[in-house]
């Protein structure tokens, strides 16, 4: 038999005393734990039935956990459980007259419930550590809310996680027979078939989404260039695609631009105006106030939500999206950028460690909430110097820890060879890649966009001739001074 699921924690609590302090016995059925451990004694099925279920912190007395524990024990050692051996391992760990001697364990097996209630039996122990954890958690809470050494974020994060551990420690689950996971895959693919056939959150970008099946839940995509190359751009339009063509909710950490500076940019890129009209350097005509209200009117009832804490520490932002994620219902987590972030503060002056610290953090909260997350992670400088590949980036770049690579599930490059100065013809001017540099869960490859630098946006490249040219039909037909707009594949820088 495996050992059991679910380990004895420390509590670090005198329940008894806590529960005389409070004026309430702690929660206990010694009764059943009396019934349980005789079922043991003399019936095999009732012995690998618990041992699945059941940990030694689930029985209250000292004594019926001494035994437990000593019958887990006699399973892993592969030896039947019974009076004798029973005995003969409590012996050896010298507590058999601590539980009360051979008397004891024979009159507990005369203390036997029906084995078909064995079920019930468990259950109300399950029950019953559950509210004992929930004490213990609530107390240490407690206790450290009283300490002022002990930040907030740190506290709330902890508390939320003491909370949870309570509760998932005692909840099982169960093994699959491939039956019915095979069930549930097949209604997964019919249910695709009826929809765009994404298994993730839509980038809203075709060639990219042909690759990744939209982003997947629990990944940590990493999402790198050097400064000003466009990763904020893309990374807003991705956020813009998922919220407003899909109506998914999605959450945006902007740690170096505030609320406004981002709201203004998808502004410029819904209503098709000159940034300059949106920054306030030139007048809106009253068309264009118009337009503008108009174009908007998607955008300002979509699901997206905007924290520009600046230098948001780690801890804080888990706390903050697993608020959203359980009250927005948030599908999608960008964060920009991950180098900003602040991570813990005992690794304060070691870099290296600090952001292989938040990377991990990242990927472990993608995966305990369940969503995918887009980091964005800023390049060394050996990506441009390195001329033999035309400056491209490779996944050794990624600055400051190794760890970021690790954790990464999948690392996506903006590379812009004419913003970099390596441009070979005049004709290259604007053509973008974005490299799929990993994909844990698929292939990589290079897809070619292009960069419109007279209205700071990228469009896929196959479809840049009929933008360009639709482009140039609107400006014909458009009053003078109304912008254009392009379909929503296309970002602001």
């Amino acid at each position: 038999m495996p050992a059991p699921r679910n380990k004895k924690k420390d509590q670090g609590v005198n329940l008894d005393a806590l529960g005389l302090e409070m004026g309430n016995k702690p929660p206990q059925a010694l009764d059943v734990e009396e019934a349980v451990l005789g079922a043991m004694l003399i019936e095999p099925a009732a012995v690998d039935e618990a041992m699945d279920e059941l940990a030694p912190s689930c029985f209250y007395d000292p004594r019926h956990r001494m035994i437990f524990e000593a019958m887990s024990e006699l399973v892993n050692e592969h030896v039947a459980v019974d009076l004798l051996t029973v005995s003969t391992k409590l012996r050896e760990k010298d507590n058999l007259e601590a539980v009360g001697g051979a008397v004891a364990l024979s009159e507990l097996s005369m203390k036997v419930g029906a084995a078909a209630h064995m079920e019930f039996y468990i259950k109300i122990l399950k029950q019953k550590t559950i509210q004992r954890d929930l004490i213990t958690a609530s107390h240490s809470i407690l206790k450290d809310s009283y300490d002022d050494s002990v930040k907030v974020d740190d506290l709330i994060d902890s508390a939320q996680t003491k909370i949870f551990a309570a509760i998932q420690n005692n909840v099982r689950k169960d093994v699959q027979e491939i039956g019915s996971i095979i069930n549930t895959a097949m209604n997964d693919i019919q249910e695709m078939q009826n929809t765009t056939g994404l298994s993730g959150v839509p980038s809203g970008f075709p060639s990219i989404d042909k690759v990744t099946m939209g982003w997947q839940k629990s990944d940590l995509i990493i999402l790198a260039a050097r400064p000003s190359v466009g990763k904020t751009a893309f990374a807003l339009n991705l956020a813009r695609n998922a919220a407003v063509d899909h109506h998914m909710p999605v959450a945006f950490f902007s740690l170096e631009m505030s609320a406004l500076q981002l709201v203004k940019r998808l502004m410029t890129s819904e209503s098709g105006l000159s940034p300059d009209k949106i920054k306030g350097g030139s007048k809106l005509e009253p068309f264009e106030w118009e337009q503008l209200e108009y174009k908007l009117k998607d955008l300002s009832k979509a699901p997206l939500y905007i924290d520009d804490t600046p230098g948001i520490p780690v801890m804080e932002f888990r706390t903050k999206l697993k608020t959203l994620v359980k009250q927005k219902g948030v599908r999608l987590v960008v964060v920009d950028y991950l180098q900003l972030m602040q991570g813990p503060s005992e690794l304060r002056g070691m870099r290296e460690q600090e952001v292989a610290a938040i990377s991990r953090t990242l990927k472990a909260t993608a995966k305990e909430l369940n969503v995918p997350i887009i980091a964005l992670s800023q390049l060394s400088r050996q990506a441009v110097q390195r001329q033999s590949s035309n400056g491209k980036p490779q996944l050794s770049d990624l600055r400051e820890s190794g760890s970021i690579e690790q954790d990464a599930d999948m690392v996506i490059f903006i590379h812009r060879p004419d913003y970099l100065g390596l441009s070979e013809t005049p004709e290259d001017k604007g053509k973008t890649q974005i490299i799929i540099a990993k994909h844990r869960n698929g292939d990589t490859c290079d897809i070619d966009m292009y960069f419109k630098s007279e209205q700071v946006k990228f469009v896929e490249l196959t479809d840049s001739l009929t933008a360009l040219a639709s482009s140039m039909e609107s400006a014909m037909n458009a009053p003078a001074g109304d912008g254009v707009s392009f379909h929503t594949n296309e970002f602001d820088l």
